[in-house]
Formats: C-alpha cells, sequence, structure tokens
C-alpha cells in the first residue's frame, strides 16, 4: 500500500494503557495507519491479545507488555524491550492513568503515591527513556483530561494535580525537544465512553447536561486526533494543549 493510505507505515508506536477504552482505540486506529504497535497493560490479558490481533489484521506487527507503568524500572525495562524487538520508538502515546475521586482531607499518603507514580512520575521517566531511542521525526501524545484545566467538581484535587502537571510537561518538553526533532502534544478529553465511565452510568447524570453536544464521546474520536498529531505535516504543531470534550470547557 502507498505512504498515502498508509501513513505510518513501518511507524514504531509505544501506547500505554492499550488493552481497553481509549488506548485500546488509539492502538487499532495507529495499525490502520500502517504503524506496528507495542502497547502495554497492567491485568486485562484477554483484553491486550484481542487488540493485538486486530492490529495484526492490518498487516503490522503487534506486541503486548504487562507493565506496571508507574514502576521506573518497569518503564525503562519496556523501552529496552521495544528497541530490542524494533530498533527504535517513534510514537509514544502516553494513556496508561488512573481516576480517583476523593475527599482531599481523607487523601492517604499512599493515595497520593499512587497517582503521582502512575500519572506523573511514570509517565516522565517513560518519555525520558523513550526519547533517547526516537529518531527526528518522534511524535509524543499525552493524554490529559479537562480536569486538568479545570475543576468543575469537589473531590478532584488529587487527579486534576496530576493532569494540570501533564499540561505544563507537554509545554515544557515541546520545548525540550524540538532541538531533537521531536513533537509534544496533549489531548485532554471529556467524558468518553467507556467500560469504566459507560454514557448510561451513574456519572452521566452530571456530565451530559454540561456538554454542548449533550453527549459521551466516542474513543474514535480520541483515537482520530491522536492519528492526525502522529501523521505527517504536524511538525508545526507541538506544545499544544486540545480539548476533545463536547465543548465542556468553552
Amino acid at each position: 500500500m502507498s505512504e498515502t493510505v498508509m501513513p505510518l507505515m513501518g511507524k514504531v508506536a509505544l501506547v500505554t494503557g492499550g488493552s481497553r477504552g481509549i488506548g485500546a482505540a488509539i492502538c487499532k486506529r495507529l495499525a490502520s495507519s500502517g504503524a506496528n504497535i507495542v502497547l502495554t497493560y497492567n491485568n486485562s490479558t484477554d483484553s491486550a491479545n484481542n487488540v493485538v490481533e486486530t492490529c495484526k489484521s492490518h498487516g503490522v506487527s503487534a506486541l503486548a507488555i504487562q507493565a506496571n507503568v508507574g514502576n521506573v524500572e518497569t518503564n525503562r525495562k519496556t523501552v529496552e524491550q521495544v528497541v530490542q524487538d524494533y530498533g527504535r520508538v517513534d510514537i509514544l502515546v502516553n494513556n496508561a492513568g488512573i481516576f480517583q475521586q476523593i475527599d482531599p482531607l481523607e487523601v492517604t499518603i499512599d493515595d497520593f503515591n499512587n497517582n503521582v507514580n502512575i500519572n506523573q512520575r511514570g509517565i516522565f521517566f517513560l518519555t525520558q527513556a523513550a526519547v533517547k531511542q526516537m529518531p527526528k521525526g518522534g511524535r509524543i501524545i499525552n493524554i490529559g483530561s479537562i480536569f486538568g484545566e479545570s475543576v468543575p467538581y469537589p473531590n478532584l484535587a488529587l487527579y486534576s494535580m496530576t493532569k494540570f502537571a501533564i499540561a505544563g510537561l507537554t509545554r515544557a518538553w515541546a520545548r525540550d525537544f524540538a532541538p531533537r526533532g521531536i513533537t509534544v502534544n496533549c489531548i485532554q478529553p471529556g467524558p468518553i465512553h467507556t467500560e469504566m465511565n459507560p454514557e448510561d452510568g451513574e456519572n452521566a447524570k452530571g456530565f451530559i447536561p454540561r456538554s454542548p453536544i449533550e453527549r459521551y464521546g466516542r474513543v474514535e474520536e480520541i483515537a482520530e486526533m491522536v492519528a492526525y498529531l502522529v501523521g505527517p505535516n504536524t511538525d508545526n504543531v507541538t506544545g499544544a494543549i486540545i480539548n476533545n470534550d463536547g465543548g465542556w470547557n468553552a
């Protein structure tokens, strides 16, 4: 197939949290554009294997690695394995994360450390390791949250702290990595229909009325935005924080 049909042909994409939800949709979408996929997952082995098989159906290579993204050493080993198998990392999508809504007066040290390790520390050091193996033209996408821009509900202090940090890292890394020819952008989803947050679930009563388009977003809509940002002719887009939220923060 031509590069027009498969614009990511031969690229190597590492996607964290790729077994379900937004991460799975990203893996499938990038594979459909020709990228070889390495996804990490925590516990969902069957789901991860299903995503791998779907990716392979596009004629690309795909691999699932079980990894705790909050562990720095594990992240380094993940990058080492990608480089051993593929020689480099062209695309990094920092998608894995956790969401907890906790009264700030009830947050424990374990709560704090767990959120920071997964939503900040892990992303920082995984990116550090990946960039060292990333050629010119590399692409980094951070999946943030609209709660990294505004905090419309109580008990989001811990989560929002980590997502505000991701927006800040995106801007800083865009400058830091520009001399290497690497772009860094952040997508901030609003409510997205997934198994963990279904459009007919408990949160929907509060979320949907806030949206001007009066619906949850779809995982495919996030994946399509990722595909654009990691594709050709996007060298001039870096340091951007882009909401994909149905107008939540308009």
